[in-house]
Protein backbone atom coordinates (compact mmCIF):
# COMPACT_ATOMS: atom_id res chain seq x y z
CA UNK A 1 0.00 0.00 0.00
CA UNK A 2 1.51 3.16 -0.83
CA UNK A 3 1.28 5.71 1.80
CA UNK A 4 0.33 8.42 -0.09
CA UNK A 5 -2.74 6.57 -1.09
CA UNK A 6 -6.23 8.19 -0.78
CA UNK A 7 -9.09 7.32 0.91
CA UNK A 8 -12.32 9.79 1.03
CA UNK A 9 -15.05 8.90 3.82
CA UNK A 10 -19.12 9.76 2.33
CA UNK A 11 -20.23 10.55 5.93
CA UNK A 12 -23.36 12.78 7.49
CA UNK A 13 -22.48 15.50 9.69
CA UNK A 14 -25.11 15.55 12.55
CA UNK A 15 -26.56 18.71 13.86
CA UNK A 16 -24.03 18.28 16.78
CA UNK A 17 -21.29 19.39 13.96
CA UNK A 18 -19.57 15.48 14.88
CA UNK A 19 -19.93 12.50 12.66
CA UNK A 20 -20.68 8.79 13.84
CA UNK A 21 -18.29 7.89 16.01
CA UNK A 22 -17.26 5.45 13.10
CA UNK A 23 -15.23 8.05 10.93
CA UNK A 24 -12.74 9.35 13.53
CA UNK A 25 -11.97 6.31 13.96
CA UNK A 26 -11.74 5.29 10.37
CA UNK A 27 -9.40 8.58 10.03
CA UNK A 28 -7.16 8.11 12.39
CA UNK A 29 -6.40 4.57 11.37
CA UNK A 30 -6.00 5.64 8.08
CA UNK A 31 -3.77 8.83 9.09
CA UNK A 32 -1.92 6.09 11.31
CA UNK A 33 -1.32 4.04 7.84
CA UNK A 34 0.25 7.39 6.27
CA UNK A 35 -2.83 8.05 3.57
CA UNK A 36 -4.58 11.03 2.87
CA UNK A 37 -8.16 11.21 4.16
CA UNK A 38 -10.66 13.43 3.12
CA UNK A 39 -14.59 13.26 4.60
CA UNK A 40 -17.75 14.58 1.94
CA UNK A 41 -21.15 14.91 3.22
CA UNK A 42 -23.56 15.42 0.27
CA UNK A 43 -25.62 16.64 2.52
CA UNK A 44 -24.18 19.60 3.69
CA UNK A 45 -23.69 22.01 0.71
CA UNK A 46 -24.45 21.90 -3.08
CA UNK A 47 -22.16 19.33 -4.86
CA UNK A 48 -21.46 20.82 -8.60
CA UNK A 49 -22.21 17.43 -10.35
CA UNK A 50 -19.83 18.59 -13.45
CA UNK A 51 -17.00 19.13 -10.87
CA UNK A 52 -17.25 15.98 -8.90
CA UNK A 53 -13.57 14.67 -8.88
CA UNK A 54 -12.74 11.01 -8.25
CA UNK A 55 -9.15 11.40 -7.35
CA UNK A 56 -9.29 9.32 -3.72
CA UNK A 57 -7.83 5.89 -4.52
CA UNK A 58 -11.26 4.33 -2.36
CA UNK A 59 -14.21 6.39 -1.30
CA UNK A 60 -16.27 4.68 1.98
CA UNK A 61 -19.72 5.41 1.79
CA UNK A 62 -20.14 5.45 5.52
CA UNK A 63 -23.48 7.73 5.38
CA UNK A 64 -26.97 6.23 4.45
CA UNK A 65 -28.85 9.06 3.04
CA UNK A 66 -30.93 9.55 -0.18
CA UNK A 67 -28.00 12.20 -1.13
CA UNK A 68 -25.36 10.51 0.07
CA UNK A 69 -26.71 7.42 -2.16
CA UNK A 70 -27.05 9.89 -5.13
CA UNK A 71 -23.39 10.44 -4.77
CA UNK A 72 -22.22 7.10 -4.57
CA UNK A 73 -24.26 6.81 -7.81
CA UNK A 74 -22.36 9.93 -9.37
CA UNK A 75 -19.30 7.77 -8.12
CA UNK A 76 -19.49 4.70 -9.34
CA UNK A 77 -20.79 6.67 -13.22
CA UNK A 78 -17.12 8.05 -13.17
CA UNK A 79 -15.69 4.47 -12.51
CA UNK A 80 -14.62 5.41 -8.96
CA UNK A 81 -13.63 2.86 -6.17
CA UNK A 82 -16.71 2.80 -3.44
CA UNK A 83 -17.03 0.49 -0.16
CA UNK A 84 -19.77 -0.70 -0.55
CA UNK A 85 -20.24 -0.45 -4.59
CA UNK A 86 -23.25 1.97 -5.23
CA UNK A 87 -25.31 -0.67 -6.92
CA UNK A 88 -24.89 -2.75 -3.41
CA UNK A 89 -25.51 -0.20 -1.42
CA UNK A 90 -28.74 1.07 -3.69
CA UNK A 91 -30.13 -2.44 -3.89
CA UNK A 92 -29.57 -2.42 0.26
CA UNK A 93 -31.22 0.45 0.64
CA UNK A 94 -34.48 -0.70 -1.06
CA UNK A 95 -36.30 -3.19 1.51
CA UNK A 96 -37.88 -4.62 -1.45
CA UNK A 97 -35.44 -5.51 -3.64
CA UNK A 98 -32.97 -6.29 -0.58
CA UNK A 99 -35.20 -8.96 0.81
CA UNK A 100 -35.96 -10.72 -2.48
CA UNK A 101 -32.10 -11.08 -2.98
CA UNK A 102 -31.68 -13.13 0.15
CA UNK A 103 -34.52 -15.14 -0.38
CA UNK A 104 -32.73 -16.08 -3.48
CA UNK A 105 -29.76 -17.38 -2.01
CA UNK A 106 -32.20 -19.22 0.73
CA UNK A 107 -31.24 -17.08 3.50
CA UNK A 108 -34.19 -17.44 6.24
CA UNK A 109 -36.49 -14.10 5.31
CA UNK A 110 -39.98 -14.37 6.43
CA UNK A 111 -42.59 -14.55 3.68
CA UNK A 112 -43.01 -11.40 1.85
CA UNK A 113 -45.19 -9.47 -0.18
CA UNK A 114 -44.82 -6.05 -2.39
CA UNK A 115 -48.00 -4.25 -2.75
CA UNK A 116 -49.11 -0.43 -3.09
CA UNK A 117 -52.24 -1.52 -2.22
CA UNK A 118 -52.25 -2.39 1.62
CA UNK A 119 -56.01 -4.06 1.44
CA UNK A 120 -54.81 -6.86 -1.46
CA UNK A 121 -53.38 -8.69 1.65
CA UNK A 122 -56.14 -9.29 3.22
CA UNK A 123 -55.91 -12.76 2.69
CA UNK A 124 -52.82 -13.55 3.84
CA UNK A 125 -54.29 -12.48 7.49
CA UNK A 126 -56.03 -15.67 7.74
CA UNK A 127 -52.52 -17.32 8.00
CA UNK A 128 -51.28 -14.62 10.91
CA UNK A 129 -50.57 -10.98 11.72
CA UNK A 130 -48.50 -9.11 8.83
CA UNK A 131 -45.34 -6.57 9.15
CA UNK A 132 -45.35 -3.65 6.83
CA UNK A 133 -42.63 -1.59 5.90
CA UNK A 134 -41.33 1.50 4.54
CA UNK A 135 -38.80 -0.27 2.05
CA UNK A 136 -36.45 2.84 1.96
CA UNK A 137 -37.68 3.41 6.36
CA UNK A 138 -34.73 2.92 8.73
CA UNK A 139 -34.62 2.63 12.32
CA UNK A 140 -37.94 1.69 12.94
CA UNK A 141 -39.50 4.43 11.20
CA UNK A 142 -42.27 3.25 8.76
CA UNK A 143 -42.64 -0.17 10.45
CA UNK A 144 -46.86 -1.12 11.40
CA UNK A 145 -47.81 -4.68 12.79
CA UNK A 146 -50.89 -5.36 11.41
CA UNK A 147 -53.15 -8.12 12.39
CA UNK A 148 -56.52 -7.28 10.60
CA UNK A 149 -58.24 -5.47 7.70
CA UNK A 150 -58.83 -1.91 9.65
CA UNK A 151 -55.06 -2.06 10.35
CA UNK A 152 -54.62 -2.33 6.50
CA UNK A 153 -57.29 0.05 6.21
CA UNK A 154 -55.66 2.72 7.72
CA UNK A 155 -52.77 2.48 5.54
CA UNK A 156 -51.71 5.01 2.59
CA UNK A 157 -52.46 3.86 -0.73
CA UNK A 158 -50.46 3.88 -3.86
CA UNK A 159 -46.65 3.41 -2.69
CA UNK A 160 -44.84 0.54 -2.36
CA UNK A 161 -45.26 -1.18 1.20
CA UNK A 162 -43.09 -4.29 2.17
CA UNK A 163 -45.37 -7.11 3.80
CA UNK A 164 -43.58 -9.70 5.61
CA UNK A 165 -45.37 -12.26 7.96
CA UNK A 166 -45.00 -11.49 11.38
CA UNK A 167 -43.24 -13.89 13.78
CA UNK A 168 -43.66 -12.27 17.26
CA UNK A 169 -39.62 -11.92 18.59
CA UNK A 170 -38.17 -14.40 21.60
CA UNK A 171 -35.35 -11.84 23.51
CA UNK A 172 -33.82 -9.16 22.37
CA UNK A 173 -32.82 -8.49 18.38
CA UNK A 174 -29.49 -9.46 17.55
CA UNK A 175 -27.15 -7.50 15.56
CA UNK A 176 -25.09 -9.22 13.59
CA UNK A 177 -21.98 -7.39 11.81
CA UNK A 178 -19.22 -8.53 9.11
CA UNK A 179 -16.16 -7.13 8.65
CA UNK A 180 -13.95 -9.37 6.37
CA UNK A 181 -13.89 -12.89 7.60
CA UNK A 182 -14.94 -12.29 11.39
CA UNK A 183 -18.79 -11.86 12.27
CA UNK A 184 -19.38 -10.13 15.74
CA UNK A 185 -22.61 -10.32 16.98
CA UNK A 186 -24.55 -7.69 19.65
CA UNK A 187 -28.17 -8.28 21.64
CA UNK A 188 -30.01 -4.97 22.23
CA UNK A 189 -33.66 -4.15 22.70
CA UNK A 190 -35.78 -2.73 19.73
CA UNK A 191 -36.37 0.38 19.42
CA UNK A 192 -32.81 1.24 21.06
CA UNK A 193 -32.90 5.03 22.26
CA UNK A 194 -29.77 5.93 24.24
CA UNK A 195 -26.47 5.37 23.05
CA UNK A 196 -26.09 2.65 25.69
CA UNK A 197 -28.76 0.99 24.56
CA UNK A 198 -27.52 1.21 21.18
CA UNK A 199 -24.10 -0.33 22.05
CA UNK A 200 -25.77 -3.45 23.58
CA UNK A 201 -23.88 -6.31 24.55
CA UNK A 202 -21.60 -8.87 23.03
CA UNK A 203 -23.45 -11.96 21.45
CA UNK A 204 -21.63 -15.29 21.06
CA UNK A 205 -22.27 -16.16 17.27
CA UNK A 206 -23.06 -19.49 16.79
CA UNK A 207 -22.13 -21.36 13.55
CA UNK A 208 -25.53 -20.99 12.51
CA UNK A 209 -25.48 -17.67 12.62
CA UNK A 210 -22.55 -17.21 11.14
CA UNK A 211 -23.21 -19.07 8.02
CA UNK A 212 -26.85 -17.05 8.08
CA UNK A 213 -24.78 -13.66 8.27
CA UNK A 214 -21.48 -14.61 5.17
CA UNK A 215 -24.79 -16.39 3.02
CA UNK A 216 -26.30 -11.97 3.11
CA UNK A 217 -23.05 -10.64 1.96
CA UNK A 218 -22.21 -13.37 -0.44
CA UNK A 219 -25.34 -13.04 -2.25
CA UNK A 220 -24.23 -8.96 -2.87
CA UNK A 221 -20.57 -9.80 -2.93
CA UNK A 222 -19.88 -7.71 -0.24
CA UNK A 223 -17.67 -8.43 3.30
CA UNK A 224 -18.84 -5.59 4.98
CA UNK A 225 -22.47 -4.84 6.71
CA UNK A 226 -25.23 -5.59 9.17
CA UNK A 227 -27.84 -8.11 9.25
CA UNK A 228 -30.98 -7.68 11.42
CA UNK A 229 -31.82 -10.99 13.03
CA UNK A 230 -34.91 -12.23 15.50
CA UNK A 231 -35.38 -15.18 17.27
CA UNK A 232 -39.03 -16.80 17.03
CA UNK A 233 -40.31 -20.25 18.35
CA UNK A 234 -36.58 -21.51 17.82
CA UNK A 235 -36.06 -19.91 14.48
CA UNK A 236 -34.18 -16.68 13.32
CA UNK A 237 -35.15 -15.00 10.85
CA UNK A 238 -33.18 -12.02 8.83
CA UNK A 239 -35.62 -9.37 9.06
CA UNK A 240 -32.82 -6.56 7.38
CA UNK A 241 -29.61 -5.80 6.02
CA UNK A 242 -27.35 -2.69 6.13
CA UNK A 243 -24.54 -1.66 3.55
CA UNK A 244 -22.77 0.23 6.04
CA UNK A 245 -24.37 0.40 9.58
CA UNK A 246 -22.78 2.13 12.68
CA UNK A 247 -21.21 -1.09 13.60
CA UNK A 248 -22.19 -0.02 17.50
CA UNK A 249 -20.43 -2.39 20.26
CA UNK A 250 -18.10 -4.22 17.94
CA UNK A 251 -14.51 -3.45 19.80
CA UNK A 252 -12.26 -1.06 17.60
CA UNK A 253 -14.56 -1.05 14.52
CA UNK A 254 -12.83 1.85 12.79
CA UNK A 255 -9.90 -0.34 12.72
CA UNK A 256 -10.99 -3.52 11.62
CA UNK A 257 -13.17 -1.78 8.61
CA UNK A 258 -9.91 0.47 7.45
CA UNK A 259 -7.48 -2.63 7.52
CA UNK A 260 -10.07 -4.91 5.62
CA UNK A 261 -11.25 -2.03 2.97
CA UNK A 262 -6.90 -1.30 2.31
CA UNK A 263 -6.09 -5.22 2.56
CA UNK A 264 -8.70 -5.98 0.27
CA UNK A 265 -8.72 -2.97 -2.23
CA UNK A 266 -7.56 -4.32 -5.46
CA UNK A 267 -10.33 -7.13 -4.85
CA UNK A 268 -12.69 -4.29 -4.67
CA UNK A 269 -11.75 -2.94 -7.76
CA UNK A 270 -12.33 -6.20 -9.50
CA UNK A 271 -15.87 -5.88 -8.01
CA UNK A 272 -16.89 -2.45 -8.79
CA UNK A 273 -15.82 -3.19 -12.20
CA UNK A 274 -17.99 -5.94 -12.67
CA UNK A 275 -21.15 -4.25 -10.92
Amino acid sequence: MSARMRVAIVALRHPSGRFSVLVPEMEDRLRELGCEVEVIDPDARPVDLGAVRTDADVYILKSGTEAALSFAGVLHARGARVVNPYPVAAACRDKIVQTHVLAEADVPVPRSWMTVQPMSLLPQLGEGPLILKDPRGSQGRGLEIVHDGDGLAALPVGTPWLAMRYHRPEGEDLKLYRIGDEVFGVERIFPARTYAQKLGRPYAVSAELRDIVLRCGDAFGISVYGVDVIRSRGRHWVVDMSGFPGFKGVPEAGRRIVDHVLSHSDAMATEVAAS
